[in-house]
């Protein structure tokens, strides 16, 4: 797991098609626990593939009762 620089609103990655999933391999869960570290490590409560840079339809959402992380 590591935490993946954001990227923000203005850079053209973000406005590039993503590539659709089709299956869930080993690269698929490393990006995942990449997102979740990420997105805990910024206080969010979600966060798409394309937002650190990798071209995926896939993201991820905090649901619940979430520990907000760095927003306490």
């Amino acid at each position: 797991m590591s935490i993946r620089p954001i990227v923000i609103s203005g850079n053209p990655v973000l406005h590039r098609p993503a590539a659709r999933v089709t299956e869930f391999d080993d690269a698929l869960r490393t990006l995942v626990a990449d997102l979740h570290e990420t997105m805990r490590d910024e206080g969010g409560a979600g966060l798409a593939a394309p937002q650190i840079d990798v071209l995926e339809r896939f993201m991820i959402v905090a649901v619940g009762d979430f520990n907000m992380g760095a927003m306490e």
